[in-house]
């Protein structure tokens, strides 16, 4: 266990929204600490001493403000500047174990004072080596006990007489996050209520005259109708700005703003918050741009010192087109039309585009938050927000980057099980991903990959806007396949041609249809028509016997959804799209229409019933649609998974080769090959056998030792891909090692420092695992094909880390070698080597990622895979000092800069 040192300062919300500061306890708190321990009753003082001794709150006082060290560290919780409640830990007899003690002021009791307190020690204590918490407490004491139950760990009890010895240990399992993340949700919905359903809205710089960004958002307020109370502040006013009551200053607002809206010039912006705090407001929206470093950090400082949400700045606004709230704080040209899709965007004319064409189609927003720059308020906000929205069918979620995406992740792998995520990637070209020395590292952040990670999370992620608002008005409508099968019918033989092209392109199947489906078109449809998928039912077709083609190839019990393509001719009447959604009803299967006539890229026909049909102007932008919406049914459909437990894991060796390492190495580097092994043996990695020679002599012996063949490689400082360096010595007879020892220390000379001597690996499927820790999505595992051929194959795929049993294993049918380590149905080839022990390896990597950010790049490569087993012959880690943090403690960003 190292040293308790005391963890950063942060911000976190309680349960009712309510914004605290918690930081490490110094001596000037002192008097603080003895204040509130004073004015604790003499219940909680004898739940929390056993006494009633109010003398004893200047002993605690000094013992918990005595300042972060090797054997104690103490956080305060802080309300406006008021202390509210502490918590301290100090070494316990065990080996890894240390005393929890936590005081929560009478009055602040049940709001989640004490609960955000332990995870924040906890979560310092965990990434400092501690194992387990201890704490006794009184058997009548039971919100403390509740306290330490609810949090989500273990809690192991032992009652003798009154007192409860309490033992935690400190995993953080899917039973703690999943505990923490609903705290968060509850928290977070709470804390943005006074931004998206405020009872009072002060627009603060709200101009006199058109034009102005303020006046205009003050306007939009007025004209869709928010049924709130409205003020404008402007020091200029005389009465009312846009028939709006105004007043010349937020001190002078007749009653606190649960929202301010701040269309202030930059330099105004930080004083207006400050002034907005004062008088009480919960939420700020800033859409000020230009905001300097100083200028910012007291923006966000004023937000926390008052417990203020903030959306923004350099933002477009907020609206909730909810009837009973009404709100349009936006300076969009048009209102957002009331309905289901809740939108998150950075960029303001993205989000107008957005807006606008999602009320076009008739799916319309529920909720629309321009976040800006993105100080507080985030794409995870929203989501937890959209959660627990009844309105909210769907979020798109359009950032240039997520602040938190291992959280962002896990939220939205619980929240797109009810209400389906979508997003467009950025950053997808060649320039935007960085270079790096591994070929996991290299493999990292294709566009690909990076499609299969949202995917992983159950995001659908799109190429474009055009896309993205493609299959959003499927989802919209819940037409989402229960499977990959389309049936294509069109009145144009090369346009159904075009559109099963597309389908094989996205992933789909235009199947072979049944032979009563055959024999029902071909007793409709007219002399020179095709009855086969895709179906041509000629251009001369009349529209009720399209109709009942579209009717008969849907009753198909092979057929998943429906493609209707249509050409207008001058041998017949063009088919619509009212008759199709009507023939299709019965059978509750999408339909998506294809009108190569339509100048909307996609717009939304509607069935006599009122049915939805998203009607496409090309078939390939239909097919895209269908195919994201398909793969949304198979991730939901799909079994979770869990992350197991792993036996022979000793993180705590790890981290002391790590510690080592970068203790003489502070800027990081490639391990040593010795070391390297000893890391990977530390997490029950199989490693092929092997010895570190540092002779010409020990390598003789060593090869005798391991006996037959043996491989040579040599360690040198910056030598990474050995082949390609001539650093290998392969198939080297046992009595000639050294001879080979030699031909490698003539080739580097003194910058050789030895060499690892193994035997020559059996043959078998070679492949590569390797996990890098991406600045985007966090830790990251890969998964493909290995040895020589490794960057000419270009053959992998990536994971979000935890892993659970089921990515590992997906990961591993993800690559197009696939077939040669699960066999074929066929049976030909090789037979399958022993898949759940590489997933095993997958697991293990992925674990050691989670718990040591620290390695930044590990190769294992190859990984030789047999039916018999894996080992793994040849290793790097790449090692770099990272920060280290929590990205599942509840805290709020620290910084607008």
């Amino acid at each position: 266990m190292t040293e308790l040192l005391a963890p950063p300062p942060a911000h976190a919300l309680l349960a009712d929204g309510t914004q605290i500061t918690i930081r490490p306890l110094r001596a000037e708190d002192t008097d603080a600490v003895q204040r509130m321990h004073e004015r604790m009753s003499p219940e909680n003082l004898y739940f929390r001493f056993f006494g009633f001794n109010h003398d004893i709150a200047e002993r605690i006082a000094a013992e918990l403000c005595r300042g972060p060290g090797p054997d104690h560290t103490a956080l305060g919780a802080w309300l406006a500047g008021d202390l509210v409640g502490v918590a301290g830990l100090e070494p316990a007899q065990e080996a890894g174990a240390c005393e929890v003690s936590v005081a929560v002021a009478d009055h602040m009791h049940n709001r989640g004072v004490g609960t955000l307190l332990l995870e924040h020690l906890a979560s310092a204590a965990r990434d400092r080596g501690v194992r387990a918490f201890r704490a006794d407490v009184l058997v009548h004491n039971t919100a403390m006990l509740e306290v330490f139950a609810d949090a989500g760990l273990k809690v192991q009890r032992q009652t003798t007489g009154t007192v409860t010895e309490l033992t935690i240990p400190l995993d953080a399992d899917d039973r703690y996050l999943d505990a923490v993340a609903e705290r968060e949700r509850t928290a977070n919905v709470a804390s943005l209520t006074g931004l998206l359903r405020p009872a009072s809205v002060a627009v603060v710089g709200a101009g006199r005259k058109r034009g102005s960004v303020g006046n205009a958002i003050l306007r939009n307020i007025v004209s869709a109708g928010y049924t709130g109370r409205l003020y404008a502040v402007n020091p200029h006013a005389r009465g009312t700005v846009a028939e709006v009551p105004a007043v010349g200053s937020v001190a002078q607002l007749p009653e606190p703003p649960d929202l301010a809206v701040i269309a202030l010039p930059a330099p105004a912006v930080a004083a207006a918050a400050v002034e907005c705090g004062r008088r009480g407001a919960k939420a700020l929206v800033v859409v000020t741009s230009g905001l300097d470093a100083d200028t910012s950090r007291a923006l966000t400082s004023a937000c926390h010192r008052y417990g203020m949400r903030l959306a923004g700045p350099n933002c477009l606004g907020i609206a909730n087109t909810e009837s009973s709230v009404a709100l349009d704080a936006t300076f969009a040209a048009h209102h957002p039309l009331p309905g289901m899709a809740g939108v998150v965007v950075q960029s303001g004319g993205v989000g107008i585009a957005l807006v606008d064409h999602l009320s076009r189609l008739g799916v319309g927003i529920s909720t629309f938050a321009s976040v800006g720059d993105k100080y507080d308020v985030s794409g995870n906000d929203m989501a937890l927000w959209w959660e627990a929205d009844p309105r909210t069918q769907l979020g798109i979620v359009y950032l240039e980057s997520f602040g938190n995406p291992r959280k962002f992740s896990r939220t939205a792998r619980r929240v797109a099980r009810t209400t389906p995520l979508l997003t467009v990637m950025a950053g997808r070209s060649a320039a935007g991903r960085r270079a790096a020395a591994s070929h996991t590292a290299a493999a990292a952040t294709p566009a690909a990959t990076q499609e299969a990670l949202f995917r992983q999370a159950g995001v659908v992620a799109t190429h474009n806007l055009g896309e993205l608002l493609s299959v959003a008005t499927l989802l919209a409508y819940r037409l989402i396949p229960d499977g990959p099968n389309v049936a294509v019918v069109s009145n144009a033989g090369g346009a159904g041609v075009l559109a099963a092209d597309a389908c094989a392109d996205a992933g789909l199947t235009v199947p072979e249809l049944s032979a009563d489906t055959r024999e029902t078109l071909a007793s409709l449809l007219p002399v020179g028509a095709t009855a086969t998928n895709p179906v041509d039912t000629t251009a001369a077709v009349a529209p009720r016997v399209f109709e009942r083609a579209v009717s008969a190839v849907a009753a198909d019990p092979g057929v998943d959804s429906v493609l209707a393509v249509a050409v207008p001719t001058a041998a017949g009447e063009l088919p619509t799209a009212v008759d199709w959604a009507d023939g299709i009803a019965a059978h509750g299967k999408p339909l998506a229409a294809v009108l190569l006539d339509q100048s909307e890229t996609i717009a939304v026909r509607r069935g006599r019933g009122g049915q939805a049909v998203p009607a496409f102007a090309y078939p390939e932008d239909a097919v895209r649609a269908l195919a994201h919406a398909w793969h949304y049914r198979h991730w939901l459909d799909r079994p979770q998974g869990r992350v197991p437990d792993l036996a022979g894991v000793d993180a705590d060796h790890t981290a002391t080769i790590i510690r080592g390492f970068l203790t003489e190495t502070p800027d990081g580097g490639w391990l040593p090959p010795a070391a390297t092994m000893e890391l990977l043996a530390a997490y029950g990695v199989p490693m092929a056998a092997w010895r570190f020679a540092e002779s010409g002599v020990q390598a003789a012996a060593v090869a005798a030792e391991l006996g037959g063949p043996v491989v040579l490689k040599a360690d040198v400082a910056g030598v990474v891909h050995k082949a390609a360096s001539g650093a290998l010595e392969l198939d080297v007879p046992a009595s000639q090692a050294a001879e080979a020892y030699a031909r490698l220390a003539g080739r580097f000379g003194a910058r050789m420092r030895g060499a690892l001597v193994q035997p020559m690996a059996e043959s078998g499927v070679e492949v590569l695992c390797g996990v890098v820790q991406e600045p985007v999505f966090g830790p990251l595992v890969v998964f493909g094909a290995g040895g020589t051929a490794t960057d000419a194959l270009d053959d992998r795929a990536a994971r979000l880390s935890p892993l659970t049993d089921v990515d590992a294993a997906e990961l591993i049918r993800a690559v197009r070698t696939a077939p040669l380590l699960v066999g074929t149905p066929d049976h030909e080839g090789p037979p399958p080597v022993d898949v759940d022990a590489l997933t095993d390896v997958l697991l293990r990597l992925s674990r050691l990622a989670e718990d040591h950010p620290d390695v930044v790049e590990l190769d294992l490569n190859p990984v030789i895979a047999r039916a018999d087993g894996v080992v793994a012959v040849d290793a790097r880690v790449r090692l770099h000092p990272e920060p280290r943090w929590d990205p599942h403690l509840r805290s709020l960003r620290a910084s607008g800069v």
